[in-house]
């Protein structure tokens, strides 16, 4: 078959060819799939779109218009695409669920770890050659109650290094695991006893509209005084005005995030010599109490060899006919 691969980065590039054995035609480009770019698909069966790609009604028809009948997602998350109307227009949809979820666990870990020891300005500090403590204090882990927002399968990950820490742990989420209860001791609270609780939390949950601006100044309100967020699910989960307000007057102690809600087109690019004109991220940036990565917590070997392994395990199963396990448009005629 092939394959037009939009959103290509050069890291990810050696574990596609790898992946696809030379089984399939492959073109790389590194545009994002929008409605501008949709006609770049025409000659292809197929398409491979990654979470900053746009897989809105208007592009879905564009694409079948150019005879594209086959999209295959190189992310867990699909919340970018219309998959009703892929389902309508006869368009299969596949994605990569559940690649090492211990990377993005352990990003969230490495995140709050940089953030409470202060490792990014004492790295600033000493490279100046600066070598006091006055500005690094931060506090021990160990007996500190974590929240975790999600435990699917990052979730649970999370959970398991932060047991290890020493940690009480408090969950929510729509189905109780009750391996991670016996295990891990974790105890399922409502949202508002799990912010009540927490010293930290961690957010795991997908983008959906009930998860929109989940986290907003009404939610915040019923947290610690001096808390501190992870965010590794998706930028739109927060409300990120409410929380950088809440940051300015001293209700939260801190936000890490590898996500950002308006980070399409801008994350994953080098734009240092062409600055988006994006005023919310600059002060995401400059703020000092935040700790801001460019969407990188997936970007391990292990993690981008499972993806790949993926997205060609069902363009595979297309080409044969076969039925693929990772189908979501298939999903919705159950």
């Amino acid at each position: 078959m092939k394959v037009l691969i939009y959103s290509a980065k050069d890291f990810e590039i050696p574990f596609l060819e790898k992946a696809n054995n030379d089984s399939h035609q492959l073109k790389y480009i590194s545009e994002r799939l929008t409605a501008e770019t949709a006609h770049l698909a025409l000659g292809f069966d197929v398409v491979s779109i990654f979470s900053a790609d746009d897989g809105s009604s208007k592009v879905l028809e564009r694409l079948k218009s150019f005879g594209i009948r086959h999209i295959a997602l190189r992310s867990t998350g699909y919340d970018n695409v219309n998959l009703s109307m892929a389902k309508k227009l006869g368009i299969k949809v596949a994605y990569a669920p559940g690649y090492s979820p211990k990377s993005i666990a352990e990003h969230a870990v490495a995140l709050l770890l940089a953030m409470n020891r202060k490792l990014v300005l004492a790295d600033r500090q000493v490279s100046k050659y600066n070598f006091s403590l006055s500005n690094l204090v931060g506090f021990d882990i160990h007996n500190k109650t974590i929240g975790v927002l999600g435990t699917g399968n990052i979730g649970k990950a999370i959970v398991q290094i932060m047991h290890g820490f020493g940690c009480t742990i408090v969950a929510n989420d729509l189905v109780e695991d009750s391996t991670l209860q016996q295990e891990y001791n974790v105890t399922y609270l409502n949202i508002e006893e799990l912010c009540a609780q927490s010293d930290i939390i961690f957010l795991n949950v997908p983008l959906t509209t009930k998860t929109h601006h989940f986290i907003d100044k009404e939610v915040i309100k019923m947290m610690k005084n001096n808390i501190i967020l992870i965010n590794i699910a998706r930028g739109g989960v927060v409300n990120t005005e409410d929380i950088l307000s809440a940051l300015d007057f001293g209700h939260i102690a801190g936000y890490a995030s590898d996500v950002y809600e308006h980070e399409s087109g801008v994350f994953f690019y080098d734009l240092s010599d062409n600055k988006p004109n994006d005023i919310v991220l600059k002060r995401l940036i400059d703020h000092p109490n935040v700790l801001l990565t460019p969407h990188q917590a997936f970007a391990t070997k292990e993690a981008l060899t499972s993806i790949a392994e993926t997205t060609f395990y069902n363009i595979n199963c297309w080409q044969e006919d076969k039925l693929c396990k990772h189908d979501l448009t298939a999903e919705l005629v159950r």
